[in-house]
């Protein structure tokens, strides 16, 4: 039997998006549109008080940005890239072109191309994400992309020094200073400063999603990303204290952030509010992370693992963390997840910043459908045909009449028969 010892705020107050954002951003992409730079300037001055003659910034300014970085965290941006560039072309040579002959003289196959311009937006408005440089800009470029246009808004008044290093080194072609939905409608649209993209990726606020997600279509996306979620998994080989750290250290993310723990010991289910309360006395972002806790954190007691796997798919939360018994049941059973943190020698933090894996990923339950960003996003699996011989096109061109006459489809039908009359042989 599973029982809720804590309950958040309904899943529709979670996921609703405001009719006020839908219709701030609608305003802003359609003054974006019509007026390009002078409304992303306009924009910027008013949300970010940044109005720079120029948002892209220069090879002099990056340099600049650099050179104000320590030695120390100059190779730390470098370690946490090299284990995404690492993880991220393991992935992209899984990825392979295909050729068959399927019937005689039918040859049938498909290319990885990659897409030819992508915007990758870094958040930098309440934390300076620059680990979504690595994530967005180096994954990308990975996977082939020409052109990689990365965006973030300013901190404190400038373009914040971490975040434009970590860009740079990521490798992105273009580096501009703004942010918001004025940036996703520049990269999406186009201004007099900003060519169009093919795609945007990237987390954000509110906004930002609500952004992506009107401008979907015009542009491809990776994720429309909700508030970050956590779930951590836990039985009796776990303690109340790590279990609580590894909630807050996700809550702090934001006042909606859902922290979710899933248990079979009701012993440990039990002791986790007292230890949450002991440990946000302490933490410096307690502001965020209690919120978040009081109105979306959840206790969820199980009976067996089995509970719990079908518990946790139900939950389908973007961040899975297992610390039980055996942690490799649920690599194994789940199926539902953005991604999982086996063991308790591992934690979402790791995955976030440094690991390897991708961090931006399925939130809202989107995970039941798709995985998150990685270097197959950037690729497009492109198909296509030749036929060799005049028999096999026969041979093809007879069935494809036939089915054609059944969907009532005359222009298909006779593209068919033009070939059967063509390269039938003379009887």
């Amino acid at each position: 039997m599973i029982e809720y010892l804590k309950k958040s705020k309904p899943l529709e107050v979670q996921t609703e998006i405001a009719a006020q954002v839908r219709s701030t951003v609608e305003k802003i992409i359609a003054d974006v549109a019509a007026n390009g730079d002078s409304a992303v300037r306009e924009y910027s001055k008013k949300f970010d008080n940044w109005a720079p003659t120029s948002f892209r910034l220069t090879d002099e300014e990056v340099a600049a940005c650099v050179a104000t970085l320590s030695e120390l965290e100059i190779a730390d941006i470098k370690f946490a890239q090299q284990q995404v560039r690492r993880f991220a072309e393991v992935q992209k040579s899984a990825l392979r072109d295909v050729e068959v002959e399927t019937l005689p003289g039918v040859i049938l196959g498909h290319k990885n191309v990659p897409v030819n311009s992508v915007g990758c937006y870094i958040p930098g408005g309440k934390y300076p994400l620059l680990a979504s440089a690595h994530m967005s800009v180096l994954t990308a470029k990975v996977a082939g992309v020409k052109r990689v246009v990365a965006v973030a808004p300013p901190f404190d008044g400038k373009p914040h020094p971490a975040i434009v290093t970590a860009m740079h080194l990521a490798g992105a072609d273009e580096i501009y200073c703004v942010g918001g939905v004025q940036a996703v409608a520049a990269l999406a649209l186009g201004t007099e400063q900003f060519a169009p993209v093919d795609m945007i990726v990237g987390p954000g606020n509110a906004y930002v999603a609500e952004a992506k997600r009107q401008l979907f279509g015009k542009i491809g996306i990776d994720l429309i990303a909700g508030p970050t979620e956590t779930l951590v998994i836990a039985d009796e080989w776990s303690d109340a204290e790590i279990v609580a750290t590894d909630l807050l250290g996700q809550a702090e993310h934001g006042v909606n952030s859902p922290a979710v723990f899933l248990t079979n010991s009701r012993a440990l289910a039990e002791a986790l509010p007292a230890e949450i309360e002991r440990q946000l006395a302490i933490l410096p972002t307690a502001a965020v992370a209690s919120v978040a806790w009081h109105d979306y954190g959840e206790i969820i007691l199980c009976d067996t693992v089995d509970e719990m796997v079908e518990e946790a798919d139900r939950i389908a939360s973007e961040h899975v963390q297992v610390m039980t018994r055996d942690p490799l049941y649920f690599l194994e059973h789940m199926t539902n997840y953005g991604a999982l943190f086996l063991g308790d020698r591992t934690n979402v933090s790791y995955g976030d910043k440094v690991i390897g894996t991708n961090h931006t990923l399925p939130t809202m339950k989107s995970a039941r459908y798709t995985g998150g960003l990685w270097v197959g996003k950037f690729i497009k699996t492109c198909t296509y045909q030749r036929v060799l011989t005049d028999e096999a096109s026969v041979l093809v061109g007879e069935y494809c009449s036939r089915l054609c006459a059944m969907e009532g489809f005359a222009g298909h039908k006779e593209q068919a028969d033009i070939r059967v009359r063509r390269f039938s042989k003379p009887a």
